[in-house]
């Protein structure tokens, strides 16, 4: 809620705790409360799940954090003298239950290391923290929640509540299927839950891990040939054109619908199986490592342990 935060960051000059929070070494606090309740381990899930595209999510107990990284360059060119970078971060805490808290912290530069040279510090780490905040809130179960708060105590529209919700958070991105979907119907007393026997098609972007049954569950619909190698490449589960793009690969397999097109697997790989290819549209990320030499694999699993959002599998042969 990054205007009502214009309000609501203050200068840490001593212990303050809040709900056990102690930000004794940070130079300045950002709060603000939901007046929502969110308790139901679901949605609590959906925070984590729905934002691993965007940001480095994590969960303890009653808290999901929001981390976000960037890095500062004091010139253009990596080459030339006395060029110097810095990773830097900010991380928002979000404390659930009764009502939720929106917490972050700007720590001082020293932090990292050598980072006096950079301008502007406290300034970009304030507002990247109320994109992070204005970002999770526009697009998970918290801006239902917040609409149906203001619907209720203020007597708007729900098209009133979401434009004052739209005006609350302008940093916002957007992040497609952020929200949890419908949770299933509990079967009515002695009876099981029906089983599904063929897998619904993907919806685009999704979290992970890849399904590591899928060639149990999902038939090959087509091949695609490489174009440097002329391999061709099977194809698992229902695609739609690049919004829906199922599991490349049947030895190195990837889950393009949870790949965000990091490159981590094309830089561990050691025998170089993996080489680009453009899915423009895609709601993860427009392109994905094409196993273009997939028979080349030692099955050293360098890929599989680095990618961010586990969308690799590597399965031996036979």
């Amino acid at each position: 809620m990054s205007l009502l935060l214009k309000d609501k960051v203050y200068t840490v000059q001593s212990a303050t705790s809040k709900r056990g929070v102690y930000p004794l070494h940070s130079y300045k606090l950002g709060l603000y409360r939901l007046p929502v309740k969110l308790e139901d381990p679901y949605e609590i899930d959906s925070l984590v799940s729905g934002f691993k595209k965007v940001f480095e999510m994590d969960k303890f107990a009653d808290r999901v954090y929001a981390t976000y990284r960037w890095k500062e360059e004091n010139l253009p060119d990596p080459d030339d003298s006395g060029y110097k970078s810095i990773e830097l971060e900010v991380q928002v805490e979000i404390v659930t239950g009764e009502v939720v808290d929106m917490i972050y912290q700007i720590y001082p530069v020293e932090k990292y290391g050598d980072g006096l040279w950079v301008k502007d510090y406290r300034k970009k780490a304030d507002a990247n923290a109320k994109m992070v905040i204005d970002t999770i809130l526009r697009n998970s179960v918290l801006a239902d929640k917040m609409m149906d708060h203001e619907v209720k105590t203020k007597q708007l529209t729900p098209e009133q509540a979401l434009k004052e919700l739209e005006e609350l958070t302008p940093l916002a991105q957007v992040v497609p299927n952020a929200k949890p979907k419908p949770k299933p119907a509990a079967p009515p007393p002695g009876q099981q839950a029906a089983q599904v026997e063929e897998p619904v098609a993907n919806e685009g972007a999704k979290p992970g891990p890849i399904d590591v049954d899928f060639k149990k569950k999902l038939k090959v619909v087509e091949t695609f040939t490489a174009p440097s190698s002329n391999y061709k490449i099977k194809v698992f589960g229902a695609r739609k054109g690049n919004e829906v793009l199922g599991i490349w690969g049947e030895y190195v397999s990837v889950d393009y619908d949870i790949c965000v097109g990091d490159g981590a697997c094309i830089d561990a790989c050691p025998v170089k199986v993996y080489e680009w290819a453009e899915f423009a549209g895609h709601p993860a990320s427009d392109k994905k490592p094409l196993m273009a030499r997939e028979p080349d694999c030692i099955f050293c699993l360098s890929c599989e342990n680095v990618c961010p959002v586990q969308a690799i599998k590597i399965s031996k042969k036979g």
